[in-house]
């Protein structure tokens, strides 16, 4: 029985990672400033809540911050609803001043 060769794993060329600049760094934090004021208002609004009888109990309870930080994160990405935006010219103000 003959062996099969063995090929090298593809391994991708190595690039550089671009340091952020200050407007991207601003921007990010702008957006994670969004994304945790859209979680907290998902979660004064109810969403969640245990939705009945048959609701995931502790475990559901317990991991539900995490899908509405999520789907907090989705609407950040998806345009929001301009906080993020605010807040980068805010902040890029106050750096720059």
């Amino acid at each position: 029985m003959t062996p099969i060769p063995v090929m090298p794993a593809a391994v991708p060329p190595k690039t550089a990672a671009s340091p952020l600049t200050d407007d991207a760094r601003l921007l990010a934090a702008a957006k994670k400033l969004e994304a945790t004021f859209l979680s907290e208002m998902l979660k004064s609004a109810g969403l969640d809540a245990t939705r009945g009888a048959f609701g995931g109990g502790e475990g559901e309870e317990g991991f539900a911050s995490f899908l509405r930080d999520a789907q907090a994160e989705n609407m950040v990405a998806a345009g929001g609803i301009g906080l993020a935006e605010s807040l980068f010219n805010a902040m890029k103000a106050h750096a720059h001043a």
